[in-house]
């Protein structure tokens, strides 16, 4: 259930980054609500994955994924420039969690 909360937090939170986009500085009344409401909802669900996991591996999916799929949307839905030291980049970033996870498995911690 926690891997679950977390999946959930990574959603709404990249949820609320988009909208953030669309809410042109705060400008945009619904565009902004969604930001409110998607970011609390994140941190609401980190906060409850953390029951199961722990912190350092949480926060690290929980910003890395994040901050990839962000990196993809803005490439894909916004016209971002996509280049070969971004891909490489999100790539390492995937890495990074990965690598994190499985050390935290391998040493039980």
């Amino acid at each position: 259930m926690s891997w679950l909360l977390l999946a959930l937090a990574i959603v709404t939170e990249v949820m609320g980054t988009i909208a953030l986009k669309f809410s042109h500085g705060f400008t945009e009344p619904k565009a902004s609500a969604v930001v409110v409401i998607a970011y609390i909802a994140s941190f609401a669900f980190l906060g409850l994955s953390l029951k199961g996991i722990d912190l350092s591996i949480a926060y690290a999916i929980w910003a890395g994924v994040g901050t990839a799929l962000i990196a993809i949307a803005g490439m894909t839905f916004f016209d971002e420039a996509m280049t070969t030291l971004k891909l490489v980049s999100i790539t390492l970033i995937v890495a990074g969690v990965v690598g994190l996870n499985l050390a935290s498995r391998a040493t039980g911690a």
